[in-house]
């Protein structure tokens, strides 16, 4: 487990860097340019990334839609919201609790529960499954936020940038052996969300080389 520690704890810093910068760039579109190459890079070179070792070879990338101004939201968070509780089977982290803290409602869209990631340190969690999914998105939804892993798109004191462009698919998307926490009713949406990360399938072993 030490080096994979060690690998986790660098993953981690770098993402928590690629989202500093996100939140200090005035232009969201060149954020979020910066920040898909950023992940492509590490999905594909950095050895805590989720795409198998075997697959490294011939991962092609993230396929990213491109940047549409209409899916950034910034939102004020609803805090008058009924308490729940869920407990969830992770791959990494044993069994994670998340408490309800508040809502957000996307102009257009609909309203998404916010959660509390209720372990050490804390963190909010904004998962989402839209009309896309299963199609051009991975079935069991994507991340938006998930302040404990650095993805941080900003905000005010109950206010959150949401910014759907940022929407990517967990580590399970790209790793079945992987468990992770996805989207329960309160964070589904009928409406399509065209942008942020589609799902291509990883391919199951490195390409043969040339002849």
């Amino acid at each position: 487990m030490g080096s994979l520690a060690w690998d986790v704890v660098d993953w981690r810093r770098q993402v928590s860097e690629v989202y500093r910068e996100v939140r200090h760039e005035r232009d969201p579109a060149s954020a979020h340019a910066a920040w898909a190459t950023a992940r492509g890079r590490l999905l594909a070179t950095h050895p805590a990334s989720p795409v198998p070792i075997a697959s490294r070879a011939g991962f092609g990338g993230v396929a990213m839609a491109p940047y549409d101004p209409r899916f950034r939201f910034v939102v004020p968070v609803d805090v008058d919201v009924e308490p729940e509780r869920r407990e969830v089977v992770t791959g990494t982290d044993g069994v994670v609790p998340f408490e309800r803290v508040g809502r957000v409602v996307l102009a257009g869209l609909g309203a998404l529960d916010v959660w509390w990631i209720a372990t050490y340190g804390g963190g909010l969690f904004l998962p989402l499954r839209d009309g896309t999914s299963g199609g051009t998105s991975y079935g069991g939804g994507r991340y938006v936020l998930d302040t404990v892993k650095g993805a941080d798109l900003g905000g005010g004191p109950r206010e959150l940038v949401v910014d759907l462009n940022f929407a990517y698919q967990p580590s399970c998307a790209y790793d079945a052996s992987w468990a992770c926490p996805l989207p329960g009713p309160g964070n589904s949406v009928r409406a399509p969300v065209p942008v942020g990360e589609h799902h291509v399938p990883v391919p199951t072993r490195a390409p043969a080389g040339p002849d």
